[in-house]
């Protein structure tokens, strides 16, 4: 009988288990395919054998008794769930076969005043044991990783370890290889060379440049700032990545954006740009924001920048360089068929971006009108294409340091339009010379990758 009860736990774990997911999980690993079915054919008969030893454990008055336990105790807990202030984070599995763990994650998540729920379709009851899950990782990407009693987006930040980086990068490596991106930098003597050579290596350093639709352009250009010269960029980025409220309904999942959280992104704010280049970090600032990342038809390429000037006297405090950059290729990838405009002539729709705006509660730009202050979230239509290439050139970086005449708002303002005429610079010189790249199309660099090999760099149009 001893020996019996000792295989309990082996019971217990494949009634709690997923079958398919175990002989996957397994498949993966590389084990032989004999021995994946001769496991199977154990399982299935160590359950039938062990029932009378669960039987045994839990006779049906000890069953009763514990089930009445939980009852008044669920009572108690549930009564006092609201007066709970204290940051929480539900991890819920959709396939967990002993509890339903995905319904008690989201009344959870309504119910506790400060909850933010994570759910995991294909996980079932033992999440925390499966290899494809990492308790830190999922700390850290969802922003309850914190020094003191406030969330500090800039000194609480940890940068993901190289395992961590493999598994955000591996699921993008197909859209990666698909658009081929084209690197440029300027060295210091203004010579034009491929790769990120040209890009400084101590900071602070203020990146400003192009938003592409959808904001297609940061995964590329991240992964290769880290593989290539092993920089952190950390971004500015829209609060809709980091604010929640509790009668959120018609907002994109916090979960969706944990990965850009996890790369370092923050929200963008003068506060947060201080304390970045204070800590001599590589910052990413997108003035256009998210009126370029969602722009109009027919107005790819184009900028949408507000008229203060202000990230330029706040990089001179620091004596941060500035590098321009542009970014072409959207056009190559998708074209906008249904945007803002088309969908705020539809009463429903434009009801329904009115109250995603009212939802959210906060303007990304409250002191801006006009087009430039138009950032309401909304989806747009998009054509897909046969995808081209993305090229980036970053351009001879600025320096600002000693320049105390930028303290004038003038002198700033003028280096500010310097900055948007070498932006849109960019974005010409590279508009024109993809026109004689040969390996503009997909099927040109596929073949000369099956030539040449996977991993090879595919050429370019000469600088």
């Amino acid at each position: 009988m001893v020996a019996r009860f000792a295989g309990l736990p082996y019971f217990l774990s494949l009634i709690t288990g997923d079958p398919l997911k175990m002989v996957i999980d397994n498949a993966r690993k590389g084990v032989p395919l004999l021995e994946i079915v001769e496991g199977l054919s154990q399982d299935a008969v160590v359950i039938p054998s062990n029932l009378d030893v669960l039987a045994a454990l839990l006779p049906r008055e000890t069953l009763l008794w514990k089930l009445n336990m939980l009852k008044v105790a669920s009572k108690f807990a549930n009564s006092h769930l609201h007066a709970v202030k204290a940051q929480t984070l539900v991890l819920s599995s959709g396939r967990d076969q002993l509890l339903p763990s995905e319904e008690e994650g989201q009344r959870l998540n309504r119910v506790l005043p400060k909850c933010q729920n994570r759910s995991y379709s294909g996980s079932g009851h033992f999440l925390l044991l499966e290899d494809v899950f990492d308790l830190a990782t999922l700390i850290k990407g969802s922003a309850f990783y914190r020094r003191g009693a406030h969330q500090d987006y800039v000194s609480d930040y940890v940068p993901p370890t190289p395992l961590e980086f493999k598994q955000i990068y591996e699921p993008n490596r197909l859209f990666l290889l698909a658009i081929s991106s084209v690197m440029l930098s300027t060295l210091e003597d203004g010579k034009i060379v491929r790769g990120l050579a040209g890009i400084p290596s101590e900071g602070p350093v203020l990146f400003v440049g192009y938003h592409m639709l959808m904001g297609f352009e940061l995964a590329p250009m991240v992964s290769n700032f880290l593989l290539e010269r092993n920089i952190f960029l950390r971004g500015l980025a829209h609060p809709v990545l980091f604010i929640r409220t509790k009668k959120e309904r018609l907002l994109p999942p916090l979960s969706q954006f944990d990965t850009f959280r996890a790369m370092g992104a923050v929200p963008v704010s003068g506060t947060n740009l201080y304390k970045l280049l204070a800590s001599k970090a590589h910052v990413l600032l997108y003035p256009g924001g998210g009126r370029e990342a969602s722009h109009r038809k027919g107005e790819q390429y184009k900028l949408f920048w507000p008229e203060q000037s202000e990230f330029v006297r706040m990089a001179a405090r620091f004596g941060a360089k500035i590098v321009p950059f542009g970014v072409v290729g959207e056009d190559d990838f998708g074209e906008v068929v249904f945007d803002y405009d088309d969908q705020m002539r539809i009463p429903f729709l434009r009801d329904y971006i009115e109250a995603v705006a009212d939802e959210l509660g906060v303007r990304v730009r409250t002191e801006e009108d006009g087009e430039v202050g138009n950032q309401n979230m909304h989806r747009l239509g998009i054509l897909p294409k046969f995808p081209g290439r993305f090229y980036y050139y970053f351009g001879k970086p600025i320096e600002t340091e000693g320049m105390h005449e930028l303290r004038d708002r003038e002198k700033a303002h003028e280096l500010y339009l310097q900055i948007k005429s070498e932006v849109e610079k960019c974005i010409g010189f590279l508009k024109e010379k993809r026109e004689t790249n040969p390996y503009r199309n997909i099927l040109a660099r596929l073949s000369y990758q099956a030539t040449n090999g996977s991993t090879s760099q595919v050429p370019t149009f000469d600088i």
